[in-house]
């Protein structure tokens, strides 16, 4: 019976053993890769810091070439128009470029044009071309110099452009380039230990020890990126296809390990000395003065294979279950505590945004109270005067001229409550509850709670908004919506003296459509993909023609397309056929009730103040 029940035992351990092998063997793999992952990143931070230093000397040997040619006469007399003949210039530039090894230099007026070029007497010529769309020669006619990779547009040879602007009496006349060839150095680093490749500011890898990596993308480009360099050109058309760089895992700021795709059949590519396919070390570091990042990418196919043989030689003779047990349990535990956060967490957005909308409404309100106690302080103190009043001619036996003063003072009291009310009833929290609502409603009461904003700015409002155009939703929040987006406007047409805001509505297809519509700047490219997004926010910019959030935080236009989402509808901006930017609300269109009588009190129309005795 010992015996067996021994072996009973050593059967129930049989599972413990087997799970302290498997985290043994995963400790020290991390260990063993972590070791030669560090001893790499040392060599490759040797590799990068030499790459850079032979970059940034190829450059700086030609850096100077494009400020001597301000020190010539013949130069400035040809830019500016005082030497028209420019045989003898070409023929010096000529000269020179043969002599410096570089592949083109030419001059160029001020208004971008060509007017003399080291290759003016070949058929590839730049004499004549107007290149001031390119962005070199924008950054030395700004006084500054230019530094930029491109493809030339004429030859279509990539190189690396240098421009400085040719002065004269402190004035900028003109622009001289000079264009280099880095191919001799991308020859010497075809033939190091491990690749390296450049990217410019835009992530294009522009050179790269592997020929086929050049023109080739790090990241994914928008429409608008590539619409940008269709204009400039810098590229020359090039399809700048993604690289194929897939990020593994992050080991350090300025280094991770990636995985580069190989050939369709799966085999390992090479060049040279070394793999251009499989998993690397990426270590990055910018270039000094290019806005440029060299990336140096360290084979690490060896160090994990070897970090598997001697993570199998620490699996034997392990024996931590109850570490691997006390680890399971831990996270078990772990997963269950995030499944009720996010249970809970998932209950608590849904509460947080009725009161988003509430709190927006309470921040409506509070950017009003300079306007509401300018409204109440004139007839507080009217209604002051004329008690006072009443009270004499009372005491004189004058009843028509106390009569008189009562009746104004009743005038001041209704204006002072419809005035209150209003912002009593837009403060209150709503139910939510769709339902058929006359929009002119709601716009109405937004344009009476911003009237104040709308008398300081001058903006003329212009109201298309028939009675009888009706939306399935919630007027409280369609008011919240309509007041956000109306004080967006108001921002835009800040400082204009002939601001307009039109809010029109219509009834179609089944669905209503208001627009809110201004004639300011618009919106720009960059802020119309982001509109919706919560917490994107453009307040410093906003008189820019930007839009901006609730309060400055980004929230305004975001839990206004919530709430329109809410009701089945959708909130869309753009710019207007004549300039200016246009919100759209599209919401399910709905019937008014035939009788007036069921329509609720909160429905009525806002109401309308008299004026001031």
């Amino acid at each position: 019976m010992p015996i067996a029940r021994r072996l009973r035992t050593i059967g129930l351990l049989l599972p413990v053993i087997a799970g302290l092998a498997l985290f043994a063997g995963l400790a020290g793999f991390r260990v063993s890769e972590g070791m030669g992952l560090a001893a790499l990143r040392e060599t490759g931070r040797h590799r990068l810091d030499l790459y850079a230093e032979s970059l940034e000397r190829e450059i700086d040997k030609y850096a100077y070439f494009p400020a001597t040619l301000g020190l010539e006469r013949d130069v400035l007399d040809l830019v500016t128009g005082r030497a028209p003949l420019a045989w003898g210039l070409n023929r010096y530039l000529e000269r020179l470029n043969e002599r410096a090894g570089t592949l083109s230099i030419y001059v160029l007026n001020r208004q971008g044009r060509v007017v003399a070029a080291s290759n003016w007497n070949r058929p590839d010529s730049f004499i004549g071309e107007d290149l001031s769309y390119r962005p070199y020669f924008i950054e030395a006619a700004a006084g500054r110099q230019g530094r930029l990779f491109g493809v030339g547009t004429t030859r279509g040879e990539a190189g690396y452009y240098l421009s400085s602007p040719l002065a004269e009496d402190g004035a900028i006349v003109g622009v001289a380039v000079v264009k280099v060839s880095l191919e001799q150095l991308e020859q010497s680093w075809s033939t190091v230990e491990a690749p390296v490749l450049v990217t410019d500011e835009n992530g294009v890898v522009i050179l790269a020890s592997v020929t086929s990596w050049k023109f080739t993308s790090l990241r994914a480009m928008d429409e608008p990126t590539r619409r940008h360099f269709e204009r400039t050109l810098q590229y020359n058309a090039h399809p700048l296809p993604p690289l194929g760089l897939t990020p593994l895992d992050r080991i350090a700021p300025d280094a991770e390990l990636v995985r580069l795709a190989g050939p369709a059949d799966g085999e390992a590519e090479t060049t040279g000395v070394f793999p251009v396919s499989g998993s690397f070390l990426a270590q990055t570091a910018p270039l000094h003065g290019t806005g440029w990042t060299m990336t140096v990418l360290s084979p690490a196919s060896d160090i994990t294979g070897m970090a598997w043989t001697r993570a199998a030689l620490a699996a034997v003779g392990s024996a931590f279950l109850g570490i691997l047990l006390l680890m399971w349990v831990q996270r078990r535990g772990h997963l269950r505590d995030l499944e009720r956060k996010v249970e809970e967490r998932t209950r608590n957005l849904r509460a947080a945004q009725d009161e988003l909308v509430h709190a927006g409404k309470l921040a409506v309100i509070g950017q009003l109270s300079a306007g509401l106690a300018h409204e109440l302080n004139q007839p507080l103190a009217a209604l002051r005067t004329l008690s006072g009043n009443t009270v004499k001619f009372l005491q004189r036996g004058n009843l028509d001229a106390a009569q008189g003063n009562l009746e104004r003072i009743a005038q001041l009291v209704d204006a002072m409550g419809a005035l209150t009310s209003q912002l009593k009833s837009f403060a209150r929290k709503s139910s939510g509850a769709p339902r058929p609502v006359a929009v002119r409603r709601p716009i109405d009461n937004a344009l009476f709670l911003l009237e104040q904003r709308l008398r300081r700015s001058g903006v003329a409002v212009q109201l298309e908004v028939p009675e009888d155009v009706a939306a399935l939703c919630d007027p409280n929040r369609l008011e919240q919506v309509a007041i956000n987006l109306v004080a967006n406007a108001l921002d835009a047409l800040a400082g204009r003296k002939d601001g307009r805001l039109t809010l029109t509505a219509r009834t179609e297809d089944g669905r209503t459509r208001i627009q809110v519509a201004d004639n300011g700047p618009g919106l720009s490219e960059e802020v119309l993909p982001r509109l919706f997004e919560p917490f994107f926010t453009t307040k410093e910019t906003a008189k820019d023609g930007n839009r901006e959030g609730s309060g400055g935080l980004g929230l305004g236009l975001a839990i206004s397309a919530g709430i329109v989402r809410d009701f089945g509808g959708t909130l869309s901006g753009a710019n207007g056929a004549d300039g200016g930017a246009v919100f759209t609300i599209d919401l399910p269109a709905a019937a008014l009730p035939a009788d007036p009588t069921t329509i609720l009190a909160e429905d009525l129309a806002c109401p309308t103040l008299p004026p001031p005795p």
